[in-house]
C-alpha cells in the first residue's frame, strides 16, 4: 500500500507517528517512571482459592533490613475500605447483593492470588524477601468455581451478605417468547459455555503514588484507559478531594478491557506513599497479572430457540449464569447484563426474545470488561443457533442468514427489547462480500472433498452488529452506569498556527497521535505534523471518559470535530474582519478563507490565529486566543457490523486444529486512516 507524507491527509495511509518512539525504546511508561528515594511495594497472595485466615504474623518481615512497612487489611481499612463499583446494576425488583470487595483480604481469601498482605522496601529484592517472611495460616474451605453450582443448594457461601451466592437477577423481554416457542415448527435446546478468558496486554499493570504531605496532594502514574475515571474512584474511596489528585497514564502497553478497573494496587501505593513520605511504587508480575487482573467472559447459557420449517427464527430464549468471580469489579455487573442483553438478537430479526441473567460469585478472580465485553457473548449465541436452525431444517447457513437478516428498508430498526435503535446497516453486503472472498460455493466442494478423503474440514461463519461508541450518557444512565459516557476536547491554536490537541480518550496501541492529528489537520486546513495530540494527564486534559467500547472515534473524534468546527467558526469572523468583507462573503475552500468571486483573496486557520493573540484588529465582539473545547454526546450509539468466515481443519488422531483461511469483512464507517484500520482488523 502506497503511504502518503504526513500532511493534510484526511483518509490516507499514514505511517503511526508513536511508532518510532516505541520501537525504539524511547516510550515513557508507567514502570518507567524512578523518583528519588521511591519504594518498592509487593503482595503477599493466597495460595487458596477459599480459606479463613487464622493468622498473619508480619514479624520477620517489618524486622528484615530494609523493609519500611508491612501492612494488613487492619491497618489500611481506615485508608480504604473497599473498592467502588461503578455499574451496580439490576432490572427485576430483587436487590442488588454488592459484596464489599476489600483492598487486603478481610478474615477470609475468596479467589486465588487474592492479596493478603503489602510490603514495602527500599528496593524489589528486598521487598521479595520479606514477601517470603509474612506467615499467613489459613484453615482452608470448600470452593466452588462452576457458575451453576455455585447457586445449587448447600454450596460453599462465599459471601454471609450475598445467599446463594447470588449477586442479582436481571431480565429483559420483548415479544411473547413463550407463546412463539409453543407455536414453533422447530424447537432446539442447547447449553454452551463461553469460557473464562485473561486479557494478557502486553505490559502487565502498574502503580507508582507519590503523596505531597505539605499540600495533600498526590500524583499517580497508572496503567489506565480512563485516567480521569481513575482519579474519580480514587477520591471517593480514599476520601482525598479529586482536585489534589492527578492521574498520569503515559504511554500504556495495551488494555483490552483489563485497565478499566481501579484495581486495590493503586490504591494501596497512595496509601504506602502518604504513611513512608517517599513514592511507592508497583509493578505487577505476568504471574500476578493472570490471576489478579480481572477476566473477561465465563458464562453457561441455556439456549432455546423456536423456528419455522423454513429457518426462520421466531423465538429465542437465553439463561446465562454469568461468573462475577470473587467480587463485583469496577464494571462487572454491567457486562453481562446491558451489553450482553441489549444486542441479544445481532443483526436478525427475531420478534421475541428474552434473556435472564443470574450474576453469580464464585471462587475465583473478579471479572470484568474484555474486549467486546458483552457482545461476543451474545454474537456466540446467535450464530451457533443460526447454524443449529440451519443443520435442523436441511438448509446452508448462509442462506438461514440472509432469510433472518434486518433487511435495509427496516433501518432505523428497533431491536425487540426496546433498548436499542439500530440506525442503519447493511448484514447482506458484508456476507456477500466474505462469501465471494472465499469464493464460497468452491470452498464448499472442496470440503466435501476432503471430508471424502477421511479429513475434517470445517466452514464457520459469523455475522455480527456491535453497540459501539459507548455513547449517551442518558442511555448510560437508565443502564445503571454510575456516570457519563461523553467525551471531550479542546484545540489551541499557537500564533504561529501550530495546534495542540487536548483528548479526554486514553490511546493505548490505538493510534490517536496520528488519526486525531489526522481529524483537527482536515478541519483546520493544517498539516498534520502541526498538530501535537496529548492525552492521559488529568491535570493537562479537561474532563474526559477515556477508552473502551469502540468509542474513541465517534465520541473522542466526534468531540474534536465540534471542537473544530467552533475554531473555524471564530476564525471565520477574524478572517471576514482582516479581508475586509462580511463574514457571509467569505467561505472554506482549500483549506483556507476565501472570498467568494476572489478566491486568490484568502486568509487561512494560522493567519487568523496570529491575529487572535495579536488581538489588536479584532472585530467587534472577538475575544482574543484561538481555542476551543467541546463536551459531546451523542444521541446514539454506532452500530458496526460485519461477516467472518474460518475454514479449519482438525487432525482426527491428536485434535490438532490448523485454520486453513480466514477472511473478516467489517463495515468501518468512514476512514480516517487505512493502515491503521488495516491493523485493527488484524490484530482483533
Amino acid at each position: 500500500m502506497a503511504v502518503a507524507s504526513p500532511t493534510r491527509a484526511f483518509g490516507a495511509s499514514i505511517r503511526r507517528r508513536e511508532d518510532p518512539r516505541l520501537i525504539t525504546g524511547r516510550g515513557k511508561f508507567t514502570d518507567d517512571i524512578h523518583l528519588a528515594n521511591s519504594a518498592t511495594a509487593m503482595f503477599v497472595r493466597s495460595p487458596h482459592g477459599h480459606a479463613r485466615i487464622v493468622s498473619i504474623d508480619t514479624s520477620a518481615a517489618a524486622a528484615h533490613p530494609g523493609v519500611l512497612g508491612v501492612y494488613t487489611y487492619q491497618d489500611v481499612k481506615g485508608f480504604i475500605s473497599g473498592m467502588p463499583c461503578a455499574w451496580p446494576t439490576t432490572n427485576t425488583g430483587d436487590t442488588l447483593k454488592l459484596a464489599t470487595y476489600p483492598p487486603l483480604a478481610d478474615g477470609k481469601v475468596r479467589f486465588f492470588g487474592e492479596a493478603v498482605a503489602l510490603v514495602v522496601a527500599v528496593d524489589p529484592n528486598t521487598a521479595a524477601d520479606a514477601v517470603d517472611l509474612v506467615h499467613v495460616e489459613y484453615d482452608p474451605l470448600p470452593a466452588v468455581v462452576n457458575n451453576e453450582a455455585a447457586v445449587a443448594p448447600g454450596a460453599p457461601l462465599i459471601h454471609d451478605s450475598a445467599p446463594g451466592n447470588q449477586a442479582f437477577r436481571w431480565s429483559l423481554v420483548g415479544g411473547d417468547t413463550t407463546g412463539a416457542l409453543a407455536n414453533a415448527d422447530v424447537r432446539i435446546s442447547q447449553t454452551l459455555v463461553n469460557q473464562r478468558l485473561i486479557a494478557t496486554p502486553m505490559e502487565t499493570r502498574c502503580a507508582v503514588a507519590d503523596y505531597n504531605p505539605a499540600s495533600g496532594e498526590v500524583t499517580v502514574w497508572v496503567t489506565s484507559q480512563n485516567p480521569h475515571i481513575h482519579r474519580l474512584l480514587i477520591a471517593l474511596s480514599t476520601g482525598i478531594p479529586e482536585h489534589k489528585i492527578r492521574v498520569i497514564a503515559g504511554d500504556v502497553g495495551g488494555g483490552f478491557g483489563a485497565k478499566i478497573p481501579y484495581y486495590a494496587g493503586e490504591a494501596l501505593c497512595i496509601f504506602a506513599s502518604k504513611e513512608l513520605g517517599v513514592p511507592v511504587r508497583w509493578s505487577e508480575s505476568r504471574s500476578e497479572n493472570y490471576v489478579a487482573t480481572a477476566h473477561g467472559r465465563d458464562h453457561i447459557q441455556h439456549v432455546e430457540v423456536g423456528a419455522t420449517k423454513e429457518g426462520k427464527i421466531t423465538a429465542l430464549k437465553v439463561t446465562a449464569y454469568a461468573s462475577l468471580g470473587a467480587y463485583p469489579s469496577t464494571a462487572a455487573p454491567g457486562v453481562p447484563t446491558w451489553l450482553f442483553g441489549c444486542i441479544i438478537q445481532g443483526p436478525y430479526d427475531i420478534p421475541n426474545n428474552e434473556v435472564h441473567v443470574i450474576g453469580v460469585y464464585t471462587n475465583t478472580t473478579p471479572t470484568d470488561a474484555y474486549r467486546g465485553a458483552g457482545r461476543p457473548e451474545a454474537t456466540y449465541i446467535l450464530e451457533r443457533v443460526i447454524d443449529l436452525v440451519a443443520a435442523k431444517v436441511g438448509r446452508d447457513p448462509v442462506d438461514v442468514r440472509r432469510l433472518n437478516f434486518v433487511k435495509k428498508d427496516q433501518f432505523p430498526f428497533k431491536v425487540a427489547n426496546g433498548t436499542l435503535t439500530y440506525d442503519s446497516g447493511d448484514y447482506e453486503l458484508t456476507l456477500d462480500q466474505a462469501l465471494h472472498n472465499v469464493d464460497y460455493t468452491h470452498l464448499r466442494a472442496w470440503q466435501e472433498e476432503q471430508r471424502a478423503a477421511g479429513k475434517l474440514v470445517g466452514i464457520g461463519l459469523s455475522s455480527f452488529v456491535e453497540v459501539c461508541g459507548l455513547g449517551p450518557s442518558s442511555a448510560a444512565n437508565a443502564m445503571g452506569f454510575a456516570g457519563g459516557l461523553y467525551d471531550s476536547a479542546t484545540i489551541r491554536v499557537h500564533p504561529t498556527g501550530k495546534v495542540t490537541v487536548f483528548t479526554g480518550v486514553h490511546s493505548h496501541g490505538q493510534g490517536h497521535e496520528t488519526s486525531f492529528a489526522q481529524i483537527v489537520a482536515r478541519d483546520l486546513g493544517v498539516k498534520v505534523d502541526d498538530v501535537d495530540v496529548i492525552h492521559g494527564d488529568t491535570d493537562k486534559v479537561q474532563h474526559g471518559m477515556g477508552t473502551y467500547g469502540s468509542r474513541s472515534a465517534p465520541v473522542g473524534g466526534g468531540a474534536l470535530r465540534l471542537a473544530g468546527m467552533k475554531i473555524r467558526a471564530k476564525a471565520q469572523k477574524i478572517a471576514a474582519h482582516l479581508l475586509e468583507v462580511a463574514e457571509e462573503d467569505i467561505e472554506w475552500v482549500d483549506d483556507a478563507f476565501r472570498v467568494k468571486g476572489s478566491p486568490d483573496k484568502s486568509k487561512t486557520i494560522p493567519d487568523c490565529a496570529f491575529a487572535a493573540y495579536m488581538a489588536g484588529n479584532l472585530p467587534a465582539g472577538v475575544t482574543p486566543i484561538l481555542e476551543e473545547q467541546h463536551w459531546y454526546d451523542p444521541e446514539n450509539f454506532v452500530y458496526p457490523f460485519g461477516t467472518h468466515i474460518c475454514v479449519v481443519e482438525v487432525d482426527r488422531e491428536t485434535g490438532e486444529t490448523h485454520i486453513k483461511r480466514y477472511v473478516a469483512v467489517d463495515d468501518c464507517g468512514e476512514i480516517i486512516n487505512p493502515l491503521l484500520r488495516d491493523g485493527q482488523v488484524h490484530g482483533g
